[in-house]
């Protein structure tokens, strides 16, 4: 695989709120950057993530107002990967936790964010072989478990 660290895929531009910002502040930063995800800090430090699907499990399911604090309603504590580990590190910790986006940070300072769609997307790109080689190697993987 062409890229094998997070660091190589990571998509470094990611958005941040603070906890005591309202729901409906992650709802229009989201729409305005069209992504997937905030990370919710305080005091700088990556604390938490707020993701589509909390929109749905957390907010709308429970009828929360949009005037709730992200605090109330994030996903913690967060689950994160070191930029210098492999993605196929980074898949086995998303498998595990059941989640789809996972949060680079380096000495407590969130660097970036590898997502499932990153997965899918480097799993792609190269020839029908390689791409053979990788399957073949994930349903290995699968088998042991």
């Amino acid at each position: 695989m062409a890229h094998t660290f997070v660091k190589d895929v990571m998509i470094s531009n990611i958005a941040t709120l603070d906890s005591s910002s309202m729901i409906k502040d992650a709802a229009k930063l989201m729409d305005e950057k069209n992504i997937g995800c905030v990370i919710v800090t305080e005091n700088n430090q990556p604390v938490g993530i707020l993701t589509e699907r909390d929109f749905v499990k957390r907010i709308a399911s429970k009828e929360k107002p949009l005037t709730s604090p992200l605090k109330d309603v994030m996903s913690s504590p967060l689950i994160s990967i070191d930029p210098d580990e492999t993605v196929w590190e980074a898949a086995e910790e998303m498998k595990v936790n059941n989640i789809h986006k996972l949060p680079v940070i380096k000495e407590n300072k969130i660097t970036g964010i590898i997502t499932t769609s990153d997965l899918v997307q480097i799993c792609s790109v190269g020839s029908d072989s390689e791409m053979r080689r990788i399957c073949d190697e994930i349903l290995t993987r699968m088998q042991k478990e």
